[in-house]
């Protein structure tokens, strides 16, 4: 049985405004957080491979207050792109909330929150978006595609690190 079927990610749009992943990951919380907080974990797992994307560079202060500044190119894109935003709220090992600032307007507030059952972690990943519209733009964008292979390369990393 593979990983995907062991552990199956779940993406759904749950209303007219949010976008919720979930998945359990094999590895405790601590270590989940770790992978989603570390700039050196986090760019080893984050983008899809299968996307063509490189993270040319990742700063992150997580930390209620912190920032976070990506920058990410792909072949089609002439210059590279930058993501970035405020951590609102974050709890170690449970909880990580932050701003998607790089579009034009108001972007989706993240909230990703961490369980740990037996060994395990649950990971919800909800995207709040400010308007319906800006949820439908992002699910047309294939902004909301992709969530089961970043889980992959997560779980692929997981393994690699000490408990």
């Amino acid at each position: 049985m593979s990983q995907t079927e062991n552990n199956p990610t779940t993406a759904e749009r749950t209303s007219d405004r949010e976008f919720v992943i979930t998945r359990t990951v094999n590895g405790p919380a601590h270590i989940v957080f770790k992978a989603w907080s570390d700039p050196e974990l986090f760019r080893r797992w984050w983008t899809p491979k299968s996307f063509g994307m490189t993270i040319l560079s990742c700063e992150m202060d997580v930390r209620t207050g912190g920032g976070y500044r990506l920058v990410i190119s792909h072949p089609s894109m002439e210059q590279p792109m930058a993501f970035f935003g405020k951590y609102l709220d974050v709890v170690p090992n449970a909880r990580i909330v932050w701003t998607n600032e790089e579009g034009d307007g108001e972007g989706a507030v993240t909230t990703v929150t961490f369980e740990e059952r037996d060994g395990r972690t649950l990971v919800v990943w909800r995207d709040l978006y400010p308007t319906k519209d800006a949820l439908d733009e992002a699910m047309v964008s294939g902004a909301t595609s992709g969530f089961g292979e970043q889980f992959e390369q997560l779980e692929a990393l997981l393994g690699t690190l000490d408990a």
